[in-house]
């Protein structure tokens, strides 16, 4: 039963009702203590829930900068990876209509601070598999290897290799065979991504309404466009975070740094993926603490007390008892809210502005989800950068313009006051210019690497369409090379040659990343065919043309991550005010569920099989099968 406002004023404040008798002198203090209380005590929340934000974006982005780390130190397709980013959705679709529901009944505060604790515990179970698995092994030739043994890449015989070095490495896959047949530990970095998704789930619902419960009206689209601002602010340093530990090779700390024959610019690198996830986790700990120590009311400020936007928790306070200070403490019956709820949820879908916001954000959001989940892997295939500067850039350039986007809206709904109906048109109008500017990238992007025998034949025409048979040429025919090998060498002639073996070379000199191979037939054949030519470890860069054409993504990239965060603060005040006041957690809620089901979960991994159909040339697992793909079409994975 709703209570009157007078007693509405009770139940927050001790000091609000005053005798009639004290003097005017006295009311008036007392009520700007109430007001310096009342907005004393909703900055404080503000800056708590700020800051448990941007927790939980720095982890989600540092999830989404360590795709391509993951998928390669597990060896694992990206249609799996997406299941892996999207089981967070699951987890957040567990308990989101519980929390939405029940917890606005109860102690919002205490509630998100739980969830700060158990969102934590799942960050730190994604880093546990590092210190469980074997060190990170890449396919190399043994003469790139440190080694006092010459092997000639082009093994005619199998004699030309001393026996011992054979038995070493066959030894070495075998031993290798053992322990990874048993294990796939990517499932602990699935179940750390679950638990993440169930201890996030109250933040928002419980967050934004508490804010928009007890902060004064025309303040709340600031409040939560700041909440949001900052909320943005976490994943700029979770990408720059994400370009550091991408830098540093995945086994830093445990191997000798100098044994390491590949760089970060190679597409084996593994970067230390895991230490951004124990870092996340200390951050999110530290989010929660503050919210044991709030209270669960705030006093209501005076322009709102006698408006009937009342709070949604006053909704659910009974009178049964007449003593208002032990009603203040009476425990809410699950039974009785239980009551409310199918009743709830018809009038929810029985609002046609809701159900139409809710369609048109599922829409939205796959195409966003599916492009910010996979768009370093995108950069880094499309434009050649390596994983540190695709994060680098993402974290420092786009980043801000969508904070900055965001907080913009917020600024122009409280200086301009739209209304409800005017920002309806603002997300709609941002969201729509937003779509035209993002389809421009489709004609923007590189051509494919020249790779002999996928991208191009041996003989430098374009390559035709069973790549496979075409791995195998007259230059290498003598050769006793694997079509499996992925150990990639670039020719003085600006081809990347899939192994040395494939490109004929009959000689090497040098160790580790300084190995230089001679006498390459296969290279010679692009110029000459009676000479042969040199070539050194690792493919070749992309085209002179691709890094202006990467300067022209991101200054598209930028100006259409504004024009589409502009309307995000206006949407969420449309969500907001198109509801009754005492509905406004449920239908978050629900908002967030569909979100999650029909955008979250399966827009990884429709995306990833799209990404997975572009794929070239695929690796492949010391124990066989398919491993991480090496390769992809570029022109392809544009148009998917």
């Amino acid at each position: 039963m709703e209570i009157s406002s007078k007693e509405n004023t009770q139940f927050f404040s001790n000091n609000t009702i005053l005798p009639v008798d004290r003097s005017s002198f006295k009311s008036e203090s007392s009520a700007s203590k109430e007001k310096q209380s009342c907005c004393g005590g909703i900055k404080i929340f503000l800056g708590a829930l700020s800051f448990v934000y941007f927790a939980k974006a720095l982890s989600g982005s540092y999830l989404k900068s360590t795709i391509t780390q993951i998928e390669r130190r597990f060896d694992i397709p990206s249609s799996l990876v997406g299941v892996i980013d999207g089981s967070f959705e699951i987890g957040n679709l567990l308990i989101i209509i519980l929390v939405s529901y029940f917890g606005a009944k109860l102690h919002r505060p205490r509630i998100i601070g739980a969830g700060c604790l158990i969102m934590s515990a799942g960050t730190f179970l994604i880093a546990m598999p590092q210190f469980f698995m074997g060190r990170y092994r890449y396919e190399r030739f043994p003469s790139t290897i440190n080694s006092t043994v010459s092997i000639s890449p082009c093994l005619q015989d199998k004699s030309q290799t001393p026996l011992s070095a054979l038995e070493k490495s066959q030894a070495k896959i075998n031993a290798g065979c053992e322990k990874e047949a048993g294990s796939s530990m990517w499932i602990y970095v699935l179940l750390g991504n679950l638990l993440r998704g169930i201890g996030e789930t109250p933040i928002q619902p419980l967050g934004i309404t508490y804010i928009d419960d007890y902060a004064i009206e025309e303040n709340a689209a600031l409040y939560i466009g700041c909440v949001q601002t900052v909320a943005i602010i976490g994943p700029i340093f979770g990408f720059l975070l994400g370009s550091l530990c991408a830098k540093l090779y995945v086994d830093i700390g445990f191997v000798d740094l100098d044994s390491v024959t590949i760089t970060h610019k190679d597409v084996q690198w593994v970067g230390a993926w895991w230490l951004g996830y124990l870092i996340a986790g200390v951050i999110s700990v530290l989010a929660g603490i503050p919210f044991w120590f709030l209270p669960k009311h705030l006093p209501k400020p005076e322009s709102r007390k006698d408006s009937s936007t009342s709070s949604e928790q006053s909704k659910f306070i009974t009178e049964d008892n007449k003593d208002q200070h032990k009603s203040y403490q009476q425990q809410v019956k699950i039974a009785e809210m239980a009551k409310d709820f199918l009743p709830s949820l018809k009038n929810l879908f029985g609002n046609p502005v809701y159900i139409l916001y809710l369609c048109a954000s599922i829409i939205q959001f796959n195409s966003l989800i599916g492009m910010v989940t996979y768009k370093p892997k995108y950069i880094e295939q499309q434009y050649g950068q390596t994983s540190s500067k695709t994060n680098f850039v993402i974290g420092l350039i786009n980043i801000p313009a969508v904070a900055f986007g965001i907080f913009s809206g917020g600024l122009i709904m409280k200086k301009f006051r739209i209304s409800v109906l005017g920002a309806a048109k603002l997300s709609l109008g941002s969201s729509f210019f937003g779509y035209l500017l993002l389809l421009s990238l489709f004609a923007m992007g590189c051509e494919n690497s020249d790779v002999a025998g996928l991208t191009v034949s041996y003989h430098g025409t374009k390559q035709m369409t069973d790549y496979e048979q075409a791995l195998f040429s007259e230059c290498n025919s003598g050769c006793a090379c694997s079509k499996n090998d992925w150990d990639p060498i670039c020719g003085e002639n600006g081809v990347t040659y899939i192994s040395a073996c494939l490109a004929g070379c009959q000689a090497s000199n040098g160790s580790g990343k300084n190995t230089v191979f001679f006498n390459c037939s296969c290279v010679g054949t692009l110029q000459s065919p009676s000479q042969s030519s040199s070539a050194v470890v690792g493919p070749c860069q992309k085209g002179n043309e691709c890094p202006k054409m990467f300067l022209y993504f991101l200054v598209i990239s930028v100006i259409t991550s504004y024009t589409l965060s502009v309307g995000g603060t206006p949407g969420y005040i449309l969500l907001l005010r198109c509801i009754k006041p005492h509905l406004k957690s449920f239908a978050l809620g629900i908002y967030t569920l569909a979100i999650r089901v029909l955008a979250g979960i399966p827009a990884p991994v429709y995306f990833g099989v799209a990404i997975d159909t572009t794929c070239l040339k695929w690796g492949s697992k010391r124990c066989g099968g398919r491993g991480a793909c090496r390769l992809y079409d570029a022109s392809a994975l544009r148009r998917e």
